[in-house]
């Protein structure tokens, strides 16, 4: 299991994050919903080990990581598909997807993973990664990489940022596909029809911790405040359920 305690963070003076506590239970699918400049990305590093909380805890099966760094994390089985992937260049796709051949996957399940994110294996496999890759091939091919490496733990950023229209029926392939293998998703976005393919959801708004249940139901109560009023700097929503 891996949870925020009271988790609080802070830069350049100004609050970001203000006592969030977020549960995820392995097996399940989550979403962290909320309009941009919320908190959920910042959440997202600090659960990867990139950012340190000011204050609070993150915990993973009952022990204190707060102070581990994204290696440590990875080695763990928490992984994360960034909101902009990571720029690699001159390695071949194959190799990228087997870290260079120390991910022992075979031919069939490399073709399986890109075709799923929507890449032909035999117009992607052995292309390079250089600067004639698309955003949106590159956010496939990081996709099609946590697929084969099977975390216990996948955090998705904005998986949706940069591809086209089919985004949505692709993270729903993904999240049947990852439930498969038994990793848990944490899906950060602040589209509610990407948040409603998830089980359990939480809304975020100006870094307080508004709404918690089942995904339906908070991407109900997401449209409802959204929809009423306009997220400014300190606002707050009180969840009374």
């Amino acid at each position: 299991m891996l949870c925020l305690r009271n988790v609080e963070y802070e830069k350049n003076g100004r609050k970001i994050l203000h006592g969030v506590n977020m549960t995820f239970r392995e097996g399940m699918s989550y979403s962290i919903l909320g309009p941009n400049g919320a908190g959920k990305s910042t959440i997202a590093r600090i659960l990867m080990g990139e950012l340190k909380p000011t204050s609070g805890e993150v915990l993973f099966d009952g022990r204190d990581i707060t102070g581990l760094n994204i290696t440590e994390r990875a080695r763990l089985g928490i992984s994360m598909a960034w909101q902009e992937p990571a720029r690699y260049e001159g390695i071949r796709i194959r190799e990228y997807l087997t870290l260079g051949g120390k991910l022992k996957v075979g031919k069939d399940e490399i073709k399986e993973a890109l075709e799923l994110v929507g890449l032909s294996y035999k117009l992607y496999a052995g292309r390079m990664i250089d600067k004639t890759l698309s955003g949106g091939e590159r956010k496939r091919i990081e996709l099609a990489s946590l697929l084969l490496l099977k975390p216990r733990y996948a955090i998705l950023d904005e998986p949706d940022s940069g591809l086209d229209i089919t985004a949505g029926e692709l993270i729903e392939e993904l999240l049947n596909c990852f439930k498969k293998t038994g990793t848990t998703i944490i899906l950060i976005t602040h589209h509610e029809e990407i948040a409603r393919k998830t089980d359990f959801a939480y809304f975020l708004c100006a870094g307080r911790l508004v709404k918690k249940g089942f995904s339906r139901e908070v991407v109900e109560y997401y449209r409802k405040t959204c929809g009423k009023c306009l997220f400014v700097e300190g606002s707050r929503h009180d969840d009374k359920d």
